[in-house]
């Protein structure tokens, strides 16, 4: 029973690493209906540009902050020097932009730090004491729902944060009402860019850091967003949470750590043909 107990909650602080970048999915998301494949690498490179600023001397909670800052940045002029260009073309046109960005920063990276593995460093105390969890799992599940309670405040207390839902959910009519929607798809983009790298940097002192860091991090992000639904922020925290723990026990006690990845696989096709829209996503009808 403790093992199956440490085992459900090792999930849950690895299935909140996934809720974070399931997250930033979910922003992308809501701004172009379509799902970013260059997420994890982006949340990789600015895992990379924390790691610099500590080999500068920088302390860790000042690179945490600055990373977060400078991916919000980069994101967000991303958005408006890339893909702006690209709104009003094709789908496929946008998902080139998308898998050409993820070969760019995978790229870039390999190129400025190179491909060996490096440590990161965790900013939590290495002992706990005797409990289920380590001290990493516990600060991981407590900065994500630090994450998620700002978005709230900010999506549902903030006249920025509603601006942001009605560009995103009807850009017509907010444009009639003197929101710039340009802006504020930008602004999602930086967000998304912010909550990425939140997840990089809570990820990379369990696997290390390289390059090919957040493949397998990113489907099962992915798995978690479309079960909790992909344009739900809500649902996408809860996907990833239940991916998470759903990993970790079969994993432990069924299909083994060989085939986890193909478990994220099989997830996002049984969602996609028993429930598109996930657990807590909008159905949409259209009259025809």
């Amino acid at each position: 029973m403790d093992a199956f107990l440490h085992q459900a909650l090792a999930g849950l602080a690895t299935g909140s690493i996934y809720a974070s970048l399931a997250l930033a999915l979910v922003m992308i998301y809501q701004a172009t209906h379509l799902v970013n494949f260059s997420q994890g690498e982006f949340a990789m490179f600015s895992t990379y540009i924390a790691w610099s600023l500590m080999q500068a001397g920088f302390p860790y909670w000042i690179a945490f902050l600055a990373t977060i800052a400078i991916s919000f940045v980069l994101g967000a002029a991303i958005q408006q020097i890339i893909i702006r260009r690209f709104q009003d073309g094709s789908v496929l046109s946008v998902v080139v932009v998308f898998v050409g960005l993820l070969t760019i920063f995978n790229s870039l990276a390999g190129w400025l730090f190179g491909y060996s593995i490096k440590s990161f460093p965790s900013p939590f105390p290495k002992e706990l004491g005797n409990t289920y969890m380590s001290a990493h799992e516990l600060g991981a599940i407590g900065v994500m729902m630090v994450v998620l309670l700002l978005l709230v405040i900010f999506f549902r207390l903030t006249p920025l944060g509603l601006a942001m839902r009605a560009a995103s959910q009807n850009p017509v009519s907010s444009r009639l009402v003197g929101i710039r929607v340009s802006w504020m798809l930008a602004l999602g983009w930086g967000l998304a860019g912010a909550i990425g790298s939140v997840a990089g940097m809570m990820v990379a002192p369990v696997v290390f850091l390289d390059p090919n860091m957040m493949s397998g991090v990113l489907l099962y992000a992915f798995a978690g967003a479309l079960v909790g639904g992909i344009d739900n922020p809500l649902g996408a925290v809860l996907g990833g949470l239940l991916v998470g723990v759903l990993e970790n026990l079969l994993g432990a006690y069924v299909i083994g750590n060989e085939l986890k990845l193909s478990f994220a696989l099989a997830i996002i096709v049984a969602v996609l043909v028993i429930r598109p829209a996930g657990l807590l996503g909008a159905i949409h009808v259209s009259r025809v």
